[in-house]
This record gives structure tokens, sequence and C-alpha cells, in this order.
């Protein structure tokens, strides 16, 4: 192992990060978005090394798992349009419902997959890609 990367500062916050991320489901994402503020805030420092892919790579997580959220809840928007026949209502919220859960579970399977992939990439001192 190279022990200048081992020892960058860098590698810590980069670390913490991506626990950050995978916390944040628990939070509600909001631990997801501080994250992605300090990603934004010391991008600029880590330019040039292997951290500059974790945290490319970390970005787009956390707007691809934003997107995936928005999409999920956007089915009970039909809700508004069923009137007021409780029977449409019922099915309409009932199957949103479902499809809400089952698309923020993914998202959040998805999340924690491309942390802990980052986290390895991480351990094993390689970039997540070549940029």
């Amino acid at each position: 192992m190279n022990s200048s990367i081992d020892q960058d500062p860098n590698r810590t916050l980069t670390l913490i990060l991506y626990v950050l991320y995978i916390v944040a489901i628990f939070t509600g994402g909001l631990l997801a978005v501080i994250a992605l503020i300090i990603n934004y805030v010391k991008r600029s420092d880590v330019q040039g090394s292997i951290f500059a892919s974790h945290f490319t790579w970390q970005i787009r997580t956390f707007w691809w798992y934003l997107a995936w959220n928005i999409i999920a809840f956007l089915p009970f928007i039909f809700l508004f349009f069923t009137g007021e026949n409780t029977d449409l209502f019922a099915g309409v919220a009932v199957s949103s419902t479902v499809f809400c859960v089952g698309v923020i579970g993914a998202a959040w399977i998805w999340i924690v997959y491309r942390a802990i992939r980052g986290l390895i990439a991480l351990n094993d001192n390689r970039p997540m890609y070549q940029p």
C-alpha cells in the first residue's frame, strides 16, 4: 500500500462522506445533503488525486438517488385527479404507495451498494474510474 495515500487527510474525508451517504437513508436524506455540500466545497482540494473520482462518484450517487426518490412520489400527484370517487382514490393510493415503497427500497439498496463499492476501492487505494 502507498503510505502517502493512506495518511492523506482527503482519504479520511472521503471515507466519512461514504459513511454519511449510507447513514443518510435513516435521516431522510439530510446527511446526504450535508455530504454533497462537503463534496462540492472540497472538490477542488482533491483534483489530481485518486479522491477526485470518488468525489465525482459520490456527487453522481446523490443526484441519482434524489431523482429516484422524486420519481417514487410522482404517482401521488394522481390522487388530486381522483375527485370524489372514493374507490378510485383508494386504488390510486394503494398502487402509489406500493410503487413508492418499492422504488425507495431499491434506491436505498442502490445507494448502499454504491457507497460500499466506493469504500472497497478507497480501501484498495484505487480511483473509482479513470477520469
